[in-house]
């Protein structure tokens, strides 16, 4: 088939690029939208808050698994087969799941809903394009960039209104509609290049999708449930992390020993992949960690509702939304990817370096406006040019592999990212707890100060005084907490923009490619 068959014009492209939006969209504002009614789903389902964590694990992990198998599968069934039947899956599981009586009925559909989600994901990168002629890839590519990008912030604010006006079932139904209309138009519309043979039942390797996936499910399921277990003194969590490195090691032999691998591991030797594959990971890092933790700092420390707190990031998201394109039009012009991107890792550092600066037990929320469209203009310059320098200097088939390398790698950071952060706050907040409870010292004047005036004013409320003397130690315990919670924020913000900032002497070191990159023969 040659090159440009694939390429469509007029309403026919606009169409097809809708889809491939819509089905990415989709699939990232379903890891974030149902953050906000597990407390919804623990109630009705009776589990606790341990039990319901599986319900996000469960589609992480089948996110995870399918999405450096997405080039084979879709090389061994045709494109838009595969893309069909996983919209399909997606969509079915979505009912499935708003109908589930069980919470562990509910984990399993989860987890085949996320089978279905990954392929969404890698799969309408490569269809939006293809569609679109060489010169015009950085755009397709900011069109792209928009799914993803504005996806996890459209998640909460989506949430808290359908858990607020009608009730948890409802997160997974609005999925229905828009993924019966996209199935309709990607068998209608989509095409599906030409490959090579496909293989048989035999050539398949069948051990390699085995090892990657009991490694990358392994690594997910230590990575969302290591902090609530405690690490390394669950013998659980010890043996999926044994599990993980026995895996990975038996996949990386396989591969690179065998004839027909799942996944072309040769192509890491590529310098530029290499590099793209870890700012990948950096990124995911930043865009999920800062998309997890500025809302639960806004709820557990400001008091917000989760509808509130979802809005608060809808700005940054439009503005990610316009300057993709603009960022494409850029790329287009000649200017070197690397300098966008080095840009782009530089003001995420100043996007943390305010918060770090602004954030304090009662911020309030004109404070977060310009800090945040800050982060959106971040992660406009950074998207487009560390994918495309990613893939720039493969050719042919070597691009599916490559972008697949990138996707999974967007999706492992922010998991780490998360888990990470979970973490660190926990100690923070001991470490901080520590240092803050050595100066409460009943010798102490300012602390007498403080607690008298409390109980004063507790015993002036008709409080009883040992009654007074109680709340009084309560109330300080609380704002003790609550400044040690602000300072624990605050060394997050600090480090995730430290990370960044590294980052950039590495990115100008990479080699120049050209902006045009050739994604014909992706997946």
């Amino acid at each position: 088939m040659e090159q440009n068959s694939l390429v469509e014009y007029g309403w026919r492209r606009v169409i097809i690029t809708i889809t491939a939006v819509l089905c990415a969209l989709l699939e990232i504002v379903d890891t974030t939208i149902i953050n906000v009614a597990l407390n919804d789903m623990r109630g009705n389902m009776g589990a606790t808050l341990s039990e319901i964590g599986w319900v996000i694990t469960a589609y992480a992990i089948g996110n995870v698994i399918v999405v450096p198998l997405t080039s084979f599968f879709s090389q061994q069934f045709g494109r838009r087969n595969y893309f069909a039947a996983s919209i399909i899956l997606f969509t079915v599981c979505s009912f499935l799941c708003g109908n589930a009586t069980s919470l562990w009925e509910l984990v399993l559909f989860r987890f085949l809903q996320g089978v279905g989600g990954g392929a969404l994901l890698v799969t309408s990168q490569t269809i939006i394009t293809e569609v679109y002629p060489i010169e015009k890839r950085g755009m397709a590519q900011a069109i792209y960039g928009l799914g993803v990008i504005v996806g996890p912030t459209l998640g909460p604010p989506l949430g808290g209104y359908i858990v607020e006006n009608y009730s948890w079932p409802y997160i997974f139904y609005i999925n229905i509609p828009i993924g019966v209309i996209a199935a309709m138009l990607t068998l209608r519309f989509v095409k599906s290049p030409k490959y090579g043979e496909k293989k048989s039942a035999s050539e398949i390797d069948w051990w390699g999708i085995v090892f990657l996936a009991a490694a990358v499910g392994s690594l997910q399921f230590v990575l969302e449930r290591g902090q609530e277990e405690d690490w390394f003194n669950s013998s659980m969590i010890l043996a999926f992390t044994v599990c993980c490195v026995l895996f990975l090691y038996l996949f990386i032999w396989r591969e690179w020993t065998i004839k027909n691998p799942i996944v072309e591991l040769k192509v890491l030797r590529n310098a530029n992949l290499r590099v793209g594959t870890i700012l990948s990971f950096i990124m995911g890092f930043g865009l999920y960690g800062s998309t997890f933790i500025i809302p639960l700092y806004t709820q557990n420390n400001l008091g917000w509702t989760a509808y509130q707190a979802g809005l608060l990031m809808v700005p940054s998201s439009l503005t990610t939304a316009f300057m993709m394109p603009i960022i494409g039009q850029i790329l287009q012009r000649g200017v070197k990817q690397k300098y966008l991107a080095a840009l782009g890792m530089f003001l995420f550092f100043a996007f943390c370096f305010w918060g770090y600066r602004i954030i304090t037990p009662d911020t309030g929320a004109d404070a977060f406006f310009w800090m945040l469209m800050l982060r959106g203009l971040a992660m406009s310059m950074l998207f487009i040019p560390v994918t495309t320098l990613s893939l720039s200097t493969l050719r042919g088939q070597e691009i599916g592999q490559g972008a697949a390398f990138t996707g999974m790698m967007r999706q492992l950071g922010g998991s780490f990212g998360i888990a990470l952060i979970t973490t660190f706050m926990t100690r923070q907040n001991a470490l901080h707890r520590s240092d803050m409870i050595r100066h409460i010292d009943p010798n102490n004047p300012l602390f007498q100060q403080k607690y008298q005036g409390l109980v004063a004013n507790f015993m002036h409320h008709g409080m009883a005084p040992n009654t007074a003397k109680a709340a009084a130690l309560q109330a300080m315990d609380g704002s003790v907490m609550g400044q040690v919670s602000v300072l624990s924020y605050m060394d997050v913000f600090l480090y995730i923009g430290v990370m960044f900032l590294i980052c950039v002497p590495f990115i100008l070191m990479l080699k120049n490619a050209s902006g045009k990159v050739d994604m014909a023969a992706a997946h």
